[in-house]
């Protein structure tokens, strides 16, 4: 699928075909604004609620239903894509906005063939960034397509801000069944396509009224005409009888989270894990949960009853609790096929260099290696980054042609006592705070 990729094989940046492939976008207009955020702005009087630090064109600001106000910046890098900045989360109650995350964006697209004979960092080897598409209006209904300056491209209208559907947001009947406490909610929606050769890829970030954050790659356009040529088990016939073998790959998606809870960068990390017991005799199972504290690097593997979460290393919410989100993967299939992409996620400590999850483009000095799992060397969390890998082994099929359909892959971040109640209770429902009938 991937006809003009630059092999992995071959480290180097060829800036002369990536802006080749880059002409794909058509014609575009003269730069209207800076292509990053504008430098921060002075404070605002305290009685006034702080605006993220960027200028009007680079800032998204959107209430949604309940109250729920999501504020952040925008950037777009020529390798990451569309990279989002100090993301506050503000729901009905509180004063002032909550600092979520410092920055958020994909950390590498990595797309090893089947056969063995083609393995692409699409990110940091294939021009991603440069393949920023144009969105018609019909694209981003209900909401604005802004333009997007790409360094040696020119202005794209590439990034759209809207808001979606998303279905119940809760719902409770009484016991009577008098009455129905429900709501229909919204997400803010922000997001990207960028097309590498014959693929094309949607960078999505959600935003939902009750605190969740939900990212997600979509990839669709196109089988490559020069991929069907595999022999049976590394590929699958999608022309007439046993013929046109599509070569089958994985997809491993990476995301790089710096977060910033309630505006300290040293969060702690926190792995919980329930181990259940078979009931005995006419007894019934029993689960038991532990916490383990994450204080040094960690290359960590999604089983069974296994989650993690970031805790403010400051902030708490109304009932005293220390306010965490906690990281909820898709479904995944683990690639065994690299080191960096054998672990689900990964916790390690903040250095400026460390951006890509392979085939990282900075230069590390001695603490070496390009890719995320040579950086977990058992050095002490104090500023965490916190990666996730989501992996897909796309197997086509004969419904991928033409085009192909979208096919997903993401995680959540789900706020866990970012607030004391969920942020949507109705009115009459406030008083219900811990036990039933205790009161608040």
């Amino acid at each position: 699928m991937h006809v003009t990729h630059v092999n992995r094989a071959s480290r180097a940046r060829r800036r002369g075909a990536l802006l080749a492939a880059a002409a794909l976008l058509g014609s575009v207009g003269a730069a209207t604004g800076p292509a990053s955020a504008a430098p921060a702005a002075t404070p605002p009087p305290a009685a006034q609620v702080p605006r993220p630090e960027c200028s009007s064109a680079f800032r998204v600001e959107q209430k949604l239903d309940g109250g729920t106000t999501w504020r952040m910046c925008w950037r777009y890098d020529t390798d990451a894509g569309l990279v989002l900045d100090r993301v506050s989360y503000q729901p009905r109650g509180e004063r002032r906005p909550i600092r979520v995350l410092n920055s958020a964006k994909l950390a590498q697209i990595h797309v090893p063939y089947d056969d063995g004979k083609a393995e692409y960092d699409d990110l940091t080897g294939a021009g991603f960034g440069w393949g920023l598409q144009n969105l018609a209006p019909a694209e981003c209904p209900g909401g604005t397509v802004r333009r997007v300056k790409v360094p040696d491209v020119g202005v794209v209208n590439g990034l759209c801000t809207t808001t979606r559907a998303r279905g119940h947001a809760y719902r409770l009947a009484n016991d009577e069944g008098t009455k129905v406490w429900q709501s229909q909610g919204k997400d803010l929606l922000v997001y990207t396509v960028n097309k590498v050769a014959w693929y094309e890829y949607i960078t999505e970030w959600r935003f939902s009224s009750d605190g969740t954050i939900s990212a997600d790659v979509g990839a669709t356009g196109s089988l490559a005409p020069d991929d069907y040529n595999a022999a049976d088990g590394r590929g699958w016939p999608i022309g007439k009888g046993s013929r046109d073998y599509a070569t089958s790959h994985a997809h491993n998606v990476f995301w790089r989270l710096d977060f910033g809870l309630d505006g300290s960068s040293k969060g702690r990390i926190e792995q919980y894990d329930s181990k259940v017991t078979p009931p005995s005799g006419d007894g019934s199972p029993t689960v038991k949960t532990t916490r383990t504290p994450v204080t040094k690097e960690l290359a960590g593997d999604a089983r069974t009853m296994r989650w993690w979460r970031v805790v403010s290393a400051t902030g708490k919410n109304k009932d005293g609790h220390a306010r965490s989100y906690e990281i909820v993967p898709g479904a995944s299939a683990t690639h065994a096929g690299r080191g960096f992409t054998r672990h689900d996620v990964y916790f390690t400590q903040n250095r400026a260099c460390e951006q890509f999850a392979s085939n990282n483009i900075h230069d590390c000095g001695a603490r070496g290696g390009d890719s995320v799992d040579k950086w977990v060397n058992g050095e002490n969390l104090v500023n965490p980054i916190t990666w996730v890998n989501i992996g897909f082994h796309h197997i086509a099929r004969d419904e991928d042609q033409q085009p192909m359909p979208v096919h997903w892959q993401g995680f959540q971040l789900a706020p866990r006592d970012v607030t004391a109640m969920n942020p949507l209770t109705p009115a009459d429902l406030t008083d219900q705070n811990g036990q039933h009938g205790h009161g608040s």
